[in-house]
């Protein structure tokens, strides 16, 4: 019992964390690997911009990055489809720092958020 408010004491007089402020960026640079064939191509894409890689349709909603490190920790908002299919075959962020965090999931493409475009 002693220890427990020791424990809640502490964490109540501790500072606050504070997360890193983040700007918005108008695009962002992306990867496509094509599992089969080896190749990869990297893809700029413009917010609300839709771009094909293969059969894929990816689409950009927003690029997000720290303000004190614009080439550090980007991550972007991503919707992907396969083919012309209504379905989606990835949609939410994407983490530059660790694709493997939310990744997509498909069996012959792969895709993952290189930087944020800030100018």
């Amino acid at each position: 019992m002693i220890w427990r408010a020791l424990v809640l004491s502490v964490a109540a007089l501790s500072p606050v964390t504070s997360f890193a402020q983040t700007a918005k960026a108008p695009g962002a640079m992306l990867r496509g690997l094509d599992k089969v064939s080896g190749i990869h191509e990297d893809l700029k894409l413009q917010a609300g911009e839709t771009i094909a890689l293969g059969k894929l349709q990816i689409t950009l909603g927003e690029c997000r990055y720290p303000t004190d490190n614009p080439s550090g920790d980007a991550y972007a908002w991503l919707v992907i489809r396969d083919g012309n299919d209504e379905q989606t075959t990835f949609e939410g962020w994407m983490v530059a720092s660790s694709p493997a965090l939310n990744g997509l999931d498909h069996q012959r493409y792969d895709v993952w958020v290189l930087r944020c475009i800030t100018e």
